[in-house]
């Protein structure tokens, strides 16, 4: 199920969290970019039309969001990091040409890792990392 920014709103207020205009407008974009965008594209594009907005605001807002599970920080080899509003079981794909991040479905829970057993998991991630079907044809 897709949520609308009225359902993550009302999933936000039952958890307790304030929703400055700087808040709502950062999980707006969140949820109409799902591009996996970094801070930095964020704070590009809203600081138009928010001229007091900074980078402090920007990542202080995602670091509320992810700790809160609304949504997933992805840090792929080190660089910088990008977030993702889609917080059910997915994996991701990098192309190293176009550098684009995409999702796939799969579910982690489905094969049970065995040397894994008796482990506390705290967060899961499936990453792939090659080139994309459209970089390939180029």
């Amino acid at each position: 199920m897709k949520k609308t920014l009225n359902l993550v709103v009302q999933e936000i207020k039952k958890k307790g969290i304030q929703l400055s205009h700087q808040r709502l407008k950062i999980l707006e974009y969140l949820i109409n970019h799902l591009n996996h965008p970094t801070a930095q594209e964020i704070y590009c594009s809203l600081i138009k039309e928010m001229p007091t907005l900074s980078k402090t605001t920007i990542y202080n807002t995602l670091d509320l969001l992810e700790e809160h599970q609304i949504i997933k920080k992805i840090s792929i080899e080190n660089q910088e990091a990008h977030y993702d509003f889609i917080y059910q079981d997915h994996g991701h794909f990098k192309c190293n040409v176009c550098q684009k991040i995409f999702d796939f479905k799969i579910s982690v829970d489905a094969q049970p890792i065995q040397e894994l057993q008796g482990f506390s998991i705290t967060k899961q991630s499936v990453y792939f990392q090659g080139t994309c079907i459209s970089c390939l044809k180029v």
